[in-house]
């Protein structure tokens, strides 16, 4: 059987020494190369099953390599990888063609999973005609955009991934996802990644606008076409003509409009309220909402055939309970925004605080947590963030909780201790080892099973917490996850 081959490419010789031994035990065939020149040398003499390549290295980046790799050996598979987690990074990779993006330190099963897919995928023939490339370069785009849509976690760079991918194409996106998501910061992300960056980008709030003036809003009108109308007046529509228009809070839209808009989806074309010409325009609709366009349309609330329009792209915007990882993140970052208006000198997080709230449960999501580090930075004014800064309930409800689960458990150990101590010398260790194992499980729980934050917070790192849980036998049932 013939090995497959996979090229490593990298200017640290750790990260190439470790990846190649991992690969090399599964029987892999692994060439290496500490630069991009002398990648495209080994590109262009060999075949490859894929690459994985670093984004920051000397003359020939990553990304540059990317590019040239795409026209030496259009198929190979590319995966970047970096200790950098950055938006930017993870949509200028994909948009350049990557298969995949993992960050630093890597995952092995990830590894292996990625390789996985990419054998399958090479035993499945290709189809007897020719077919256009899905994968065919967009064109260039500026890597200094930066926008407020940050996360490391899985379900966020999987969204960078899938804006990187969508942002060339002119297909409807509909985006959903509880209020204070950050729907708009994506819609706005995937103009800017888009061919149309350099036209117009026109939001409209559908839930703001009362019914009567909506479609005023959305198509203009003529002179007279009713009461008040004593100018013609230019609508969204075609203010956004050449570029994009963000249509948010769609589901609020009533029934008779939202048929007009399923036209201009259909036909590129409209009316102005009181016209009798149409006006054809070139826009790119993304949609938003907040409201279950499924339960909607069973109520009969909102166009099956509108919502199959408009679900060509879909991306779902998780909670940001859902993704707590990225609170620290997204609370440095909302420092820096708005820590020269707010403070008067440096502040930063303390750990107390970064604990309380990466484990608060966010129902008003990442506007809520704006709105509290705007708080806490009045407060502060320089130094560290600390819990007096915080609001009272932020605080009482994490220190309710952390401290009454402990406090129950602690007093039930000790009563277990008391009643069973026999003074045969094991039942002191066994109370240490129970009380170790409860304070893992509450931690771990608190961190949604994040080990590494786990790890963190115990001050040890994570393959000592992992054979703690093994050795412990501590169940994935007690927390939601045993991932990192």
């Amino acid at each position: 059987m013939t090995q497959n081959k996979i090229l490593i490419v990298d200017d640290e010789q750790n990260i190439i020494w470790v990846l190649k031994k991992g690969l090399e035990k599964k029987n892999y065939l692994v060439h290496t190369a500490a630069s991009g020149e002398e990648a495209l040398k080994k590109l262009a003499a060999n075949q490859y099953l894929m690459m994985f390549s670093d984004i920051f290295m000397g003359e020939t980046d990553g990304l540059q390599l990317l590019e040239q790799t795409r026209q030496l050996s259009p198929d190979l598979k590319v995966v970047m990888m970096t200790a950098q987690d950055t938006m930017n990074n993870t949509i200028e990779a994909m948009r350049l063609g990557a298969y995949d993006y993992i960050t630093k330190p890597f995952d092995f099963d990830e590894v292996f999973r990625l390789i996985d897919k990419v054998e399958i995928a090479q035993s499945v023939s290709a189809p007897a005609s020719d077919l256009p490339d899905p994968n065919q370069e967009a064109g260039t785009q500026d890597t200094s955009i930066t926008s407020a849509i940050i996360g490391k976690s899985k379900r966020m760079q999987e969204i960078f991934k899938t804006i990187g991918k969508s942002a060339g194409s002119d297909l409807p996106v509909l985006i959903t996802g509880e209020s204070g998501t950050g729907k708009e910061m994506v819609a706005s992300t995937l103009h800017q990644y888009s061919h149309r960056k350099d036209q117009p980008f026109i939001c409209i709030n559908c839930a703001a606008i009362s019914r009567e003036l909506l479609e005023s809003e959305l198509f203009g009108h003529e002179r007279g076409a009713f009461t008040g109308a004593i100018e013609t007046k230019t609508g969204k529509f075609q203010q956004a003509d050449g570029g994009t228009l963000f249509l948010d809070e769609i589901g609020d839209m009533e029934l008779a409009l939202q048929a007009k808009i399923l036209r201009v989806l259909q036909n590129n074309e409209f009316y102005r309220v009181g016209g009798k010409n149409p006006i054809t325009v070139n826009v790119r609709i993304i949609a938003a909402t907040n409201q279950n366009l499924g339960d909607m349309m069973n109520l009969k609330r909102f166009r099956e055939d509108l919502y199959h329009r408009l679900n060509v792209i879909h991306i779902d915007m998780p909670p940001l309970r859902e993704r707590l990882e990225d609170v620290p993140l997204l609370a440095n970052h909302f420092i820096h925004r708005y820590a020269n208006t707010l403070a008067r000198g440096k502040v930063y997080l303390s750990p107390d605080v970064e604990r309380i709230l990466s484990g608060y449960h966010w129902s008003g999501n990442i506007r809520e947590l704006e709105n509290v580090i705007k708080r806490a930075l009045m407060l502060a004014l320089s130094g560290p963030i600390l819990p007096e800064h915080l609001p009272p309930h932020l605080q009482e409800d994490v220190n309710a909780d952390d401290e009454g689960q402990w406090d129950d458990r602690l007093n039930q150990l000790l009563q277990d201790f008391l009643l069973n101590n026999h003074e045969d010398g094991t039942v002191y260790e066994t109370l240490i080892q129970k009380v170790e194992k409860h304070l893992f499980e509450i931690l771990l729980s608190k961190h949604s099973g994040k080990q590494v934050a786990t790890a963190k917070v115990l001050g040890i790192n994570r393959n000592t917490l992992k054979r703690k849980i093994d050795s412990m036998k501590i169940s994935p049932k007690n927390h939601k996850s045993n991932g990192s």
